[in-house]
């Protein structure tokens, strides 16, 4: 600023304020400094156009009225000039209210509630299931048949599933319940997780879960990776070959899904579970196949050991716990939503990500009266 002021009177103020970086009117304001305001004296006449303290007071009591107290002062202006009376303008009735503290926002802001993330942990079948309902396309435009599915996180095992015409809490509750007795489960046993579509958070299936004694959890909204069993469980029976795009009728869809189901549960080897299958898993017959199979490899080395670059092959082993969201101090996983601990990882509670294979498709044995079916 003081060169500017020395050179001012020989150079152009714009350009040399260009070059300099400063603005034009920092340059001004330094020449006339604005003045401070000053405090309005106690003794200051008041303005000629301000209300009399009656006046005011006026305005106060008619703004309190019980006709007037829950409306706008413009609704309450307009309506007193209908009525031929002129107290103020709608911006002093604003003004007065204010200098009382009685401008607020009025009505009840929404505030959304802090969902919890979920966090589940499955060290063996039946203690954690997954469930949701997807769409499977009708015969014609905007027809749909919808597929439940019941599945157990720590197995990929599909223990209940049914095809129905909608959507329903009362449908839900029959599958679980079914689904319920044929596994066996017993009270405190069993944690049931699904997302907060209507059927998930309906009062009845709530009221089952309780009696059952079944701890419930849900997903928080919009949020797809609380459920992501489920939801790669649906993709991996989309994606068959054999499933077709548009099905003729509830009974054609169920005889696909049960042939899906039962290649699910039988032929299709899990990456995600040593590459047993989930039937296999289930019912606890994973030691007995890997230890088959291990004799199997040992045999081969025997035979020809040169063809074994790293030594004689370890035995396979069981993820040992499943997770849906694990706790935020576990690494090592490559996918939010779901991870694996196995018993020959050097970490306390190690996982790594089971996201990308997740389930499919499910066996169903016993038909259900009303177009369900429940896995044995």
């Amino acid at each position: 600023m003081s060169a500017i002021e020395t050179v001012a009177a020989d150079v152009p103020l714009e350009p040399l304020c260009r070059s300099l970086g400063v603005s034009r009117a920092a340059v001004y304001r330094r020449r006339r400094p604005r003045h401070e305001r000053r405090d309005r004296s106690p003794d200051r006449a008041p303005s000629p156009r301000a209300l009399a303290p009656a006046e005011r007071q006026a305005v106060l009591e008619t703004l309190h009225s019980e006709r007037f107290i829950d409306a706008a002062p413009t609704e309450v202006h307009a309506t007193l000039l209908e009525e031929g009376t002129y107290l103020c303008s709608p911006r002093t009735m604003y003004r007065i209210l204010a200098s009382e503290h009685e401008v607020r926002e009025r009505r009840d802001q929404l505030r959304h509630p802090q969902y919890v993330r979920p966090e589940l942990l499955a060290s063996a079948p039946n203690q954690v299931w997954s469930w949701d309902i997807t769409k499977l396309k009708g015969p014609r435009k905007w027809t749909f048949y919808m597929l439940y599915v019941l599945l157990d996180i720590f197995s990929r095992y599909v223990v209940g599933w049914m095809v129905a015409l909608s959507e329903s809490g009362r449908l839900a509750q029959r599958l679980i319940e079914e689904s319920c007795e044929k596994q066996n489960i017993q009270p405190g046993q069993l944690t049931i997780h699904a997302d907060r579509g209507a059927p998930m958070i309906s009062k009845g299936l709530g009221q089952l879960l309780a009696d059952l004694h079944i701890e419930k959890s849900h997903s928080r909204p919009h949020v797809s990776n609380d459920n992501p069993f489920s939801e790669s469980h649906f993709r991996t029976m989309k994606y068959r070959p054999d499933f077709p795009d548009r099905f003729g009728s509830p009974e054609h869809a169920r005889s696909v899904c049960r042939s899906l189901f039962n290649w699910y549960h039988h032929e299709h080897h899990h990456s995600s579970l040593a590459f047993l299958t989930p039937a296999v898993v289930h019912h606890g017959r994973a030691d007995e196949v890997l230890d088959a199979r291990h004799r199997i490899r040992l045999a081969a080395y025997a035979a020809h050991p040169e063809r074994f670059i790293n030594g004689p092959p370890l035995r396979d082993s069981l993820p040992t716990a499943v997770w849906i969201n694990p706790p935020e101090k576990t690494t090592r996983q490559d996918a939010p939503g779901s991870t694996i601990a196995r018993p020959d990882d050097p970490e306390v509670v190690p996982v790594f990500s089971s996201y990308r294979s997740l389930p499919t498709t499910t066996n169903a044995s016993p038909q259900l009266a009303s177009h369900a079916e429940v896995a044995h």
